[in-house]
């Protein structure tokens, strides 16, 4: 992906949506030829100059100091999603990115998959930053099976989301779901546009759904760590989940997500309904597979 063409549509994009009243420069006055503030005015509000800024705004970041940039962000009302977003198309529009030698793809240890599987009342997965399901407990595989029964694993919630015709009554708020799912890709290709996996991932997506380059084109970028999560499932219904997302230590790529259900809610009834549903189905395979296996003697 190109950086510079990143940084020019994200900073273009926050100068535009922000007006002089919500800038504090009192009511517009006159005919404005741009949506929102001119480059001049958020050059004054960052204390820099209008050629300095327009450089920026370019697409050229290399060498801005931390300074700047956070005075660029403070001029723009970036939130923290968009501030951090900033900072890391910054460094990557650095040599030291480019050149680097990436590591391999994120392992999943038996020690983390142990913990996901201890997780018996919550379903648990991790994934990566392009949304593959890496791993997942048993009451995440069946809150997701709708994402599991038609995708190679490791299965990815991008794909379900914009070209999996069922994602759109899975999630009851769909839009909400796709949003979060571009800005959540966003997110990512700032910290690594040189990642070739997520690049083809976000050239595919662009390529085969509207709604995901009409959404990819807004740039918008997000922090996803808490919230709640609504699913109507196939087997058990409706299910309005809160979520805890955490960086998994071992190794920051990677982001382990578990959901609850407030106690004696629908919610919880419901979800204990799925973990049933689960071990009738876990048994059912084990038997299947105790049946079909051939016999010693």
């Amino acid at each position: 992906m190109d950086n510079g063409g990143e940084v020019r549509e994200f900073l273009a994009s926050r100068r535009a949506r922000l007006t002089p009243e919500q800038a504090g420069l009192g009511a517009a006055r006159g005919h404005r030829r741009v949506a929102g503030l001119r480059r001049g005015e958020v050059a004054d509000l960052a204390g820099v100059s209008v050629e300095y800024y327009s450089r920026l705004e370019r697409g050229n970041l290399r060498g801005a100091s931390h300074e700047v940039l956070k005075a660029v962000a403070r001029a723009l009302q970036l939130d923290e999603a968009e501030h951090a977003h900033l900072f890391d198309l910054a460094r990557a529009a650095g040599p030291a990115l480019r050149t680097r030698r990436r590591p391999g793809r994120p392992q999943i240890s038996g020690h983390l998959q142990h913990l996901l599987d201890a997780m018996t009342g919550a379903p648990a997965f991790v994934r990566n930053g392009r949304l593959d399901v890496l791993a997942a407990n048993p009451l995440a595989r069946a809150l997701y099976s709708p994402v599991f029964d038609r995708q190679p694993e490791p299965v990815n919630l991008a794909r379900f989301c914009f070209l999996d015709p069922r994602s759109a009554s899975f999630y009851p708020d769909w839009d909400d779901a796709a949003n979060t799912t571009v800005a959540l890709l966003g997110t990512e290709a700032g910290r690594d546009p040189y990642d070739r996996d997520l690049t083809a991932l976000i050239g595919e997506m662009s390529t085969r759904s509207d709604d995901f380059r009409t959404r990819w084109a807004a740039h918008e970028v997000r922090l996803h760590r808490s919230g709640t999560k609504h699913f109507s499932h196939p087997v058990v219904g409706r299910l309005d989940l809160p979520f805890e997302a955490f960086a998994v230590s071992s190794d920051s790529r990677l982001t382990l997500t578990a959901y609850t259900a407030a106690p004696g809610s629908p919610s919880a009834d419901n979800l204990s309904l799925l973990a049933s549903w689960a071990a009738t189905q876990a048994a059912g395979d084990t038997n299947h597979h105790l049946t079909s296996a051939p016999d010693p003697s």
